[in-house]
């Protein structure tokens, strides 16, 4: 093959991967625009999905007082909806127990307690009072073509009221999620009332389900908001409480597991559990002999969903395209839609009416004026549309709209029934009423936001009994999962493998653990690891210390005397735990090899070192660790001796004054260096020597002492 060959050939080949990676492009925009746009994000303008509104829409189309089967109605819905019965009998179900929008009749299951509903043969439906009121009007609705080009659909129902945040909604599209929490319908309307008023307003979420909810981090509902939401708890006789209400989102079913599950963990301790929910939530949780019902609730609260954290993300479907706004900024688009809606409500009307009286007043020229009497010659329908339009002519002056071909063509369809009874006086009060009635729309059309809130006032009268909040607002103390957890547990260590969990049954028990805890080992080399409670967890060789961590216990003051394996120097320090991260080494001083000689908890500890025999050196030194500051857990500490230690030991303060022939009086006097954290990283030897003594004598012969070594020792000679 020639080179111009070849190279046309892979010109072609590179041309047709490009065009297919274009292509799966093209396709996987259009498919995540079509599921943004067109099934998973609710609309601004009616706060609907797209098959929430088709199923409204049926049900309209079907609406004749009585109740339909859902069935019908699904049926009815698939000419609209392209994604068969299965969702839009979902869609109907999810609508029906929200009780807003759709009257039910039958079972049809219950979200609290997740109970299925019935087959949709079984179950009957029918649009609800203020539904037909608020969402529906021909007048106002815009309509297209539907997925198949048959029938005409609406693109977004005349929803006159903020629907969206009095329902809720959830969805997840692709790269996009909405959660929209439901809100109190009086309290919504209110709030449109406040805002057309120029008022300030809140909203806040109210649930169907009740609850209790803390608001704090709520923030208008705005991407990033959150909300804690709890069950109502009662206490009832003995160890039992009754669970009366369940958070928005968790059924009796699901909150009953989480229970289980909890106590499985050993995280509380439950002997029974009954759910006697029917109309009303009645779960009675029975607890075990000795539980304390005050931690016993609060760990309800940490370990189950009897409390769950909320989150909100408004996100709508906005002129086309997806767009995030606050709870605030949707109930102010919703009640300009409102105001518009009304507006062009009223426009309409009053074009009726005019409509109405011009024609009325045609009649009457045409009657009064025996206008029809000049048609009775003519023999063409031109002729007679000539002689209407020259008969009305002298009395243009009493209409308000020109004569059009169209008003002609009205008059000669006059029946002569309504001819020969004409009433010249009725027809003066028919006119006259239609005359109060436009004056009263266009009064109402120059005070247009007056008359959206007697709108709104009359939607509250007429629909807000009942209605009232049932989630309470309060705020929550946290729960310290640690505090409340039930530690059936024990935690075993063996300190020469250095291992820690609670199933080393061979090994050294320390003490009783929940799985929350943290445990804090100190190894021998210098090193501390902080670790989770596991079953059993390697955290190093030659375990000095091993104690679970409780809150509030990071500011625990350790001693610990510990030697410099490359210099011999011995150090002694104390220091707290501090901030730490799981899993992590932290070194006690700078050292690079390190061996931990004393490690002991709290004050009024005094140590005993013995120093490896040598010559002209004492071999005696004690050290009083409350005469040291308290530094950071890096920090190297004081320099005791810069000889080699053989071992160390915790002695009373008793036997520190005997030793040293010093008056425990007078020991108690001089109290302790205290508290003082210094920053950590020190250097070796920076620190004073302050609370350490020999018997008497210098620690090396050798070297003498100076002014502040006098100071150190004032035993010395």
């Amino acid at each position: 093959m020639s080179k111009s060959k070849r190279k046309k050939t892979l010109s072609r080949d590179s041309g047709s991967n490009l065009g297919v990676e274009e292509t799966f492009k093209n396709y996987f925009l259009q498919y995540a625009s079509y599921v943004i746009t067109d099934r998973a994000i609710p609309d601004i303008e009616d706060g609907l999905k797209p098959v929430q509104r088709r199923i409204l829409f049926s049900l309209w189309e079907n609406e004749d007082g009585r109740y339909n089967k859902v069935a019908n109605i699904v049926g009815h819905c698939m000419k609209y909806h392209p994604h068969g019965d299965a969702s839009i009998f979902s869609a109907m179900v999810g609508l029906g127990q929200k009780g807003l929008l759709i009257d039910t009749q039958g079972n049809w299951g219950d979200a609290v307690t997740n109970d299925r509903a019935a087959a949709a043969r079984y179950i009957e439906a029918r649009l609800t009072a203020i539904a037909k009121e608020v969402a529906f009007a021909p007048h106002l609705t815009t309509y297209k073509h539907s997925y198949d080009g048959r029938s005409k659909e609406p693109l977004t129902l005349p929803v006159r009221f903020p629907l969206l945040l009095a329902m809720g909604a959830e969805g997840i599209a692709v790269g996009l999620t909405t959660r929209i929490l439901p809100h109190n319908f009086i309290e919504l309307l209110e709030a449109q009332k406040a805002y057309l008023r120029g008022e300030e307003f809140t909203l806040l979420p109210d649930f169907p389900t009740g609850g209790l909810i803390d608001v704090k981090d709520y923030m208008d509902g705005a991407p990033g908001s959150r909300t804690k939401v709890r069950a109502v708890i009662e206490r009832g006789k003995g160890k039992s409480v009754f669970i009366r209400q369940v958070p928005y989102g968790t059924s009796t079913e699901s909150l009953i597991d989480s229970i289980l599950r909890a106590n499985e963990k050993g995280k509380i301790k439950v002997s029974n559990i009954q759910d006697n929910s029917a109309a009303e939530v009645e779960v009675v949780v029975s607890f075990q002999r000795g539980v304390d019902m005050d931690k016993a609730e609060d760990a309800l609260y940490a370990f189950t969903d009897c409390e769950v954290s909320l989150s909100s993300n408004s996100m709508v479907i906005r002129n086309g395209k997806p767009s995030a706004l606050s709870v605030s900024e949707l109930l102010i688009e919703s009640t300009k839609r409102t105001r518009a809606l009304l507006r062009r409500d009223l426009e309409i009307e009053l074009d009726r009416l005019e409509r109405q009286w011009h024609l009325k007043s045609l009649v009457q020229i045409f009657v009064e004026n025996r206008i029809y009497l000049r048609i009775e010659k003519c023999e063409t329908w031109v002729e007679v549309l000539y002689e209407i339009d020259r008969g009305l002519e002298p009395h243009l002056d009493r209409l308000r709209r020109p004569v059009t071909e169209e008003d002609l063509v009205y008059l000669t369809e006059v029946k002569i029934r309504r001819i020969s009874a004409w009433d010249s006086k009725k027809a003066e009060e028919e006119l006259n009423k239609i005359d109060e009635e436009m004056r009263k729309v266009k009064k109402n059309l120059r005070s247009l936001t007056a008359f959206t809130i007697e709108y709104l006032d009359n939607l509250l009268g007429k629909y807000g009994k009942g209605r009232e909040r049932r989630t309470r607002i309060c705020s929550f103390d946290t729960v310290a999962a640690v505090s409340v957890v039930e530690r059936t547990e024990k935690l075993y260590t063996e300190r020469k493998a250095g291992f820690i969990g609670t199933d080393l049954k061979d090994g050294e028990e320390l003490g009783p653990c929940s799985p929350l805890d943290d445990v804090m080992v100190i190894l021998q080399d210098g090193g501390m690891v902080v670790a989770k409670v596991a079953d059993r967890k390697y955290v190093g060789e030659n375990i000095v210390y091993a104690s679970l961590i409780r809150p509030g216990e990071r500011d625990t003051v350790f001693n610990l005397i510990y030697e410099d394996i490359e210099t011999g120097r011995v150090y002694a320090k104390r220091f707290t735990i501090g901030g730490y991260t799981r899993e992590r080494r932290y070194e006690l001083g700078p050292a690079k090899k390190k061996k931990a000689l004393l490690l002991a908890v709290g004050s009024g500890i005094c140590a005993h070192i013995k120093l490896r025999k040598k010559p002209r050196i004492k071999t005696d030194v004690y050290v009083r660790f409350d005469e040291l500051l308290v530094k950071g857990r890096g920090a190297a500490g004081n320099t005791v001796t810069k000889h080699r230690a053989s071992r160390a030991r915790e002695i009373s303060e008793a036997v520190y004054c005997s030793r040293l022939n010093l008056d425990p009086l007078e020991l108690a006097k001089a109290g302790s260096a205290g508290g003082t954290i210094e920053e950590q990283g020190d250097e070796p030897g920076s620190g004073t020597a302050a609370g350490v003594k020999t018997n008497g004598a210098p620690i090396d012969s050798d070297q003498q002492p100076d002014e502040n070594q006098k100071q150190l020792f004032p035993d010395e000679k």
